[in-house]
């Protein structure tokens, strides 16, 4: 099937986006796909300086893991990124992140589809639109590729609760299997 990369941007330990991640890439698996998980926990993601001299090398000029993470987004057919939803927004290390993969706009990328999952303690229908918009203005920047979906799992708060959310833990392992 295809290459599935998926990064997780919360830094918080046992989070509720890790758990469902891990239910998530279950079921990625179970339709064939070839998943790698990387978690920006213990990550040093600079600030993009702004200096746009990626647009002509395709390599960054800060030197740390963003680089690396980058090589895998480039690589990767389909890409999925987890967030917890802070004031109504991705997470600022999700934005970070998608700052410094600058250096792909002019390259040959391989992702075509893009999907997030997110996760709040607020539960309304409007909670993940921002966050969702903000990964939509990213998608729009590559001609190739398109925001494909997004699965939003509110009403869940406290450290690791999602571990007892059944039906939020089954939608995330069939959103999973749903990516193509």
């Amino acid at each position: 099937m295809s290459k599935v990369l998926v990064i997780s941007t919360s830094l918080r330990t046992n989070s509720n986006s890790d758990i469902l991640t891990e239910k998530l890439i279950e079921g990625a698996k179970a339709s064939g796909h070839d998943v790698e998980h990387i978690s920006l926990k213990g990550k040093n993601i600079g600030f993009c300086i702004g200096c746009l001299a990626c647009q002509n090398t395709q390599k960054c000029v800060i030197k740390d893991d963003a680089v690396t993470i980058a090589e895998k987004v480039k690589n990767a057919e389909i890409l999925v990124f987890a967030t917890p939803i802070y004031y109504y927004e991705m997470s600022g290390q999700m934005k970070t992140l998608l700052d410094r993969l600058n250096p792909l706009y002019p390259s040959d990328y391989k992702f075509r589809n893009v999907y997030m999952l997110s996760v709040a303690a607020e539960d309304e229908e409007f909670v993940p639109k921002k966050a969702e918009s903000g990964l939509q203005g990213w998608v729009d920047c590559f001609e190739k590729a398109e925001f494909s979906g997004s699965l939003f799992c509110g009403g869940i708060g406290d450290m690791g609760e999602a571990s007892g959310k059944t039906e939020e833990l089954n939608e995330a392992f069939e959103f999973g299997k749903s990516l193509r």
